[in-house]
């Protein structure tokens, strides 16, 4: 099978008419002024090493090697080859909090951000484990289902504001028992989830969950996000802070204990997450100790490359090009390699 793989750079080569129309309108031009000046035969006899035919030839060498060179850009293949590819590793969902109590900036630049970074910064050092997205805040829902597409996880990431859910709140467990839902079908490879959140759990019982997906055989690491003292939940687009319905400025505290307990229940760890590296570095770790194995077999179809061709073949056209002057060669003259007449 035959194909381009950017076909659409094949509209370069409708230039070429425009540069052979160019080429005939100077030499007719030129021609032209070379009558106005004088008896053409006259002419002829004063210049005798002018070659009518070499600069065509010359032209008709510099468009060929510039078709070629426009088939090459467009990456010409042939055939297929086929790869197969075993990935050993282990399944992680990321279950992240994105409730407005994470704008706090008690943590910079806040709280939703700082967790953006780690999980950036996490993801870099995977290999070939699997990594899914689940984002949550009143209700939970899956935004990246679990890939070994790092570059996507990444984009998602880096994508999340809290607009994405408009049910306030914080719903853990509903995020836990969504993460469990995402594995898909059981296998040997170890598998865990990445709880990251405040800690203020307002909708249901994260702790039950959590000892749900222990008994499903899946680890829960909490990254606790925040200060225990608290701070202010800034109002987007604007320089105030989330109030109450006394209008008291509500304040957003990291409930540690909770974290705790639901790591404890989930028979995982608990990191607590601020302006260093500490947690990612410790979660890495933890990490590592899950039991990894074969999670994945892709077979990738691909195509041999052919502009190889084209390219040296344009690229011995410009060498012939080089040595090809446009008025005859007193060296080469005895070779009449162009059949020229001699006045």
């Amino acid at each position: 099978m035959f194909r381009f793989a950017h076909i659409e750079i094949l509209w370069l080569l409708t230039l070429i008419p425009l540069f052979v129309v160019a080429f005939i309108l100077y030499t007719r031009r030129k021609r032209n002024q070379l009558k106005a000046f004088g008896d053409p035969a006259l002419i002829a006899e004063l210049m005798p090493d002018a070659s009518a035919k070499r600069p065509v030839i010359k032209f008709s060498i510099l468009m060929v090697a510039l078709a070629l060179l426009i088939i090459a850009a467009t990456r010409p293949q042939y055939g297929q080859k086929s790869e197969t590819i075993h990935r050993q590793g282990i399944e992680a969902m990321i279950a992240l909090d994105i409730s407005n109590s994470m704008l706090a900036e008690d943590v910079a630049p806040c709280r939703l951000d700082r967790a953006k970074q780690m999980l950036s910064k996490l993801i870099d050092q995977m290999t070939d484990d699997k990594v899914g997205l689940v984002v949550f805040a009143g209700e939970s829902y899956v935004q990246l289902p679990i890939t070994c597409d790092y570059v996507s996880a990444k984009m998602f990431i880096n994508s999340i504001t809290p607009e994405l859910i408009q049910t306030q709140g914080t719903a853990i467990g509903s995020a836990i028992q969504t993460c469990l839902r995402s594995f898909g079908e059981p296998n040997e490879a170890g598998r865990c989830i990445i709880l990251i959140t405040d800690g203020e759990n307002h909708e249901d019982d994260a702790e039950a969950a959590a000892k749900q997906a222990q008994e499903a055989g899946v680890q829960i690491f909490v990254v606790g996000i925040g200060k225990t003292e608290g701070s202010p939940i800034p109002v987007p687009g604007t320089s105030d802070y989330k109030k109450d319905r006394e209008g008291n400025v509500v304040v957003s505290r990291l409930n540690e204990e909770m974290c705790q307990n639901i790591a404890k229940a989930g028979r995982g760890m608990y990191v607590h997450c601020d302006n260093t590296n500490t947690a990612m570095r410790a979660l890495q770790k933890e990490i590592e100790h899950i039991a990894s194995a074969e999670i994945d077999t892709e077979v990738y179809s691909d195509y041999n490359e052919q502009y190889q061709t084209f390219a040296l073949l344009a690229l011995l056209l410009l060498i012939i090009d080089f040595f090809i002057f446009g008025r005859q060669n007193h060296v080469l003259a005895k070779l009449d390699i162009f059949k020229e007449k001699k006045a």
